[in-house]
């Protein structure tokens, strides 16, 4: 820790605990306590069952948890290929031009999401592509929402590599694509690593646009446990909410414990 005297470790201890537990800790823990409850009138919860866990992972919850694991995955790949392209494009032009393409990448991220849901729908129920009623347009709506964090995630990367290695590459003979694919883009695969981790995160749990798109046929989970928190279904919400939040922090251990040549150098 940057923090050296013992009274000073402790104090950092003390002021992290005290913002952390109830900011962060308690609510997390109220809904897993509510997601094992029938019944909460007291100050605990009580009627301790697993029922809500049952439910939540068979028919329409399954289908849902399924919805949204396919459209964050799809979105993310999207969103990657997307942003490491404009990244790589930005990192070669002037300054002007790269303050276009970030003001351009991070406009979805100025304007509430709902909005974004709003101009996907208007923009896209028409021919000549008529998506609306489709699961397409809930994927697109996720790509535009998170191609903005993989954007500047790369753009971030690029800036800090070593020009050294695409120089030395060049000077050996080495074509302008084979430097791309064999010496940058293995340098930036931490990044992308990371990058995609946050886009699969953020897609999973956006809610604002999905509510304004999504088909009957395609309900992801976050809308699921809208509409069931609305029914009154708090402790099925709950159990459903801990299924969500479960899958997304197992998929992004997984994709951390994805190793490259670069990590190590």
């Amino acid at each position: 820790m940057l923090v050296h005297s013992r009274t000073g470790r402790w104090t950092t201890w003390a002021v992290f605990a005290v913002l952390f537990v109830p900011l962060f800790a308690l609510p997390l823990l109220v809904i897993l306590a509510a997601s094992f409850s029938t019944n909460w009138s007291g100050a605990f919860p009580s009627g301790p069952t697993a029922e809500h866990y049952t439910a939540a992972v068979r028919g329409e919850s399954l289908q849902a948890l399924t919805t949204s694991l396919v459209t964050a995955v799809t979105a993310s790949l999207l969103a990657l290929t997307i942003g490491t392209w404009a990244a790589l494009v930005a990192n070669s032009l002037r300054k002007n031009g790269r303050r276009f393409l970030d003001a351009l990448f991070m406009l979805p991220v100025a304007v509430p999401s709902v909005v974004v849901g709003l101009a996907v729908l208007v923009a896209f129920s028409q021919p000549p592509v008529l998506l609306n009623g489709t699961r397409w347009i809930v994927i697109l709506a996720h790509t535009i929402l998170v191609t903005a964090f993989a954007y500047q995630s790369v753009s971030a990367a690029i800036l800090r590599l070593d020009p050294m290695y695409e120089q030395a590459a060049a000077s050996l003979g080495a074509r302008p694509a084979y430097v791309l694919l064999r010496v940058k883009l293995p340098l930036l695969l931490p990044s992308l690593n990371a990058a995609a981790g946050l886009c699969f995160a953020l897609s999973m749990g956006e809610l604002s646009a999905t509510m304004m798109l999504y088909p009957p046929d395609w309900l992801p989970l976050p809308v699921l446990i809208f509409t069931a928190t609305d029914r009154g279904s708090l402790f099925t919400g709950s159990a459903l909410a801990v299924v969500l939040m479960a899958t997304t922090l197992i998929v992004l251990l997984a994709v951390s414990r994805i190793r490259t040549k670069a990590s190590y150098r």
